[in-house]
């Protein structure tokens, strides 16, 4: 008789896990701004080009250098080249929103 294998038996969960893979949730704003926050590591209520390179990093950018230029450009309205996490951070929020990450 022919050794036929037999089909591996696989619980419902790993049946399905590449189904939902398929989903791309995006990050809300308020996960956005909790990232942020947490990157400003010296605790000076701004957060730094480096700082801001760090966390689109996090956030998937694919050339975070960039981002963090481009989201100072949108973001930074006094020209001091950081962004104020009590000024400026919503609408550092609100750029990166449309940029939209997808939560892994």
């Amino acid at each position: 008789m022919p050794n036929i294998p037999k089909e591996r038996e696989t619980s419902p969960n790993e049946k399905n896990k590449d189904k939902y893979k398929r989903f791309k949730i995006p990050y809300t704003k308020e996960q956005i701004l909790k990232i942020f926050k947490r990157y400003d590591k010296n605790g000076d209520g701004q957060l730094s080009k480096a700082e801001l390179k760090e966390a689109f990093a996090e956030l998937g950018a694919i050339c975070p250098g960039l981002r963090a230029w481009d989201g100072r450009r949108h973001a930074d309205d006094d020209g001091d080249g950081f962004i104020s996490i009590d000024k400026e951070l919503d609408k550092l929020g609100d750029y990166t929103v449309g940029v939209g990450y997808i939560v892994n």
